[in-house]
């Protein structure tokens, strides 16, 4: 009987640890299916308000599966969250629309390297990071703009214009329209001219283009075409896109404003017109890091750049993309001479630039 009852034990001990295992592999499935689950989320922060944007997200969700969720804000408003989330910060994916700004999130440890033969081989060096330490790449850019200069065709000889230089010259005394000078996109361009010219140089031109405004500055770069169409100046800057948008416009205003103005893109004779970048960048504490590597793959891919240039107007950054948007077409296409700054070293310099428009005088 003895025996008998020590077998059971033995039995049910066993049956009691078989049951723990069952129930230990079990909950480990669950878990792997729950974490699979997770995997099909990315969480974008962008800093790209175009609707046309919502194509490119849709078709990555159906190609893949990935559902995405998307927090807008602008540049500096999605670095300033990622500072105050820190390790917290749900980001996986970060999309911002200016070196300046790109540099200031890799400088600051926002982003975390990686590491892609895809991207490697698709965007040029020129528009990314420097590689890291360890090959890791910080950023990338996925579309371009060129920062031009616009002219009123009835006040405003062409060879008067043709160089950024020109902005500051005596000549243009009272014709001049820009947006505020702090803003990204002249940071940039700014930071471009403080490579060739040098701070001193540098400094003076942004003087002489303080004493050549026809008003403050104010508005943004649709802001500074129509002022230039009306009157109210006759010189001013603009990123291609806003330009474009207009010259595809049905709109009646749309299209008399662009019969009236002209455009220039810069320095042909010397350096080249300065480019700037939108790009994008795994967040440095991304929950998905696999699902935003494969996202930003995604917007080198031929079908993403194509969106970048017919439906938002800008010039795709990924070699060997095919460009068929009849505005950027009559701008030239991208034929034009572009610097060789890498856009790195543009939002390097973004720091001396602040500390020169202070000294300037340009708000």
């Amino acid at each position: 009987m003895i025996r008998i009852n020590r077998m059971i034990q033995v039995h049910f001990s066993r049956y009691i640890m078989f049951k723990r295992l069952l129930t230990a592999a079990f909950l480990a499935l669950l878990a792997s299916a729950h974490a699979g689950a997770e995997e099909q989320v990315l969480n974008i922060y962008s800093a790209r308000h175009y609707p046309s944007d919502e194509a490119l997200y849709g078709e990555f969700t159906r190609s893949t599966g990935i559902r995405i969720k998307r927090v807008d804000a602008d540049d500096a408003g999605i670095l300033a969250r990622l500072r105050a989330e820190g390790a917290a910060s749900p980001a996986d994916v970060i999309l911002l629309v200016d070196a300046s700004r790109l540099w200031r999130g890799e400088a600051e440890g926002l982003f975390q390297p990686i590491k892609s033969p895809a991207l490697d081989a698709a965007i040029p060096a020129q528009w990314r990071s420097q590689p890291g330490a360890d090959g890791g790449t910080a950023w990338f850019g996925f579309s371009t703009r060129a920062r031009v200069i616009v002219y009123d065709k009835l006040k405003v000889r062409r060879e008067d214009v043709d160089s950024y230089e020109e902005l500051g010259d005596p000549k243009n005394k009272g014709r001049l329209c820009l947006r505020s000078g702090s803003h990204p996109y002249n940071l940039s361009l700014f930071g471009a001219v403080l490579e060739h010219l040098g701070e001193q140089k540098t400094e003076v031109w942004l003087r002489g283009m303080v004493d050549n405004m026809a008003r403050a500055p104010q508005g943004g770069d649709t802001d500074q075409i129509r002022a230039v169409a009306a009157g109210e100046c006759a010189v001013a800057v603009t990123n291609t896109y806003y330009l474009a948008r207009l010259m595809r416009s049905t709109r009646p205003e749309d299209q008399t404003a662009v019969e009236r103005i002209g455009v220039v893109f810069p320095n042909q004779a010397s350096w080249g017109t300065h480019v700037n970048v939108a790009g994008g960048a795994v967040a440095r504490h991304a929950k998905h890091p696999a699902n935003a590597v494969k996202f930003l793959e995604y917007l080198a891919s031929s079908a993403a750049q194509e969106h970048f240039a017919n439906g938002n107007n800008e010039w795709p950054a990924a070699k060997g993309v095919k460009l068929d948007n009849p505005a950027l077409k009559a701008m030239g296409g991208n034929s034009f001479k572009s610097e060789a700054v890498p856009i790195s070293v543009v939002g390097r310099n973004s720091v001396k630039v602040q500390q020169l428009l202070d000294r300037a005088g340009f708000r």
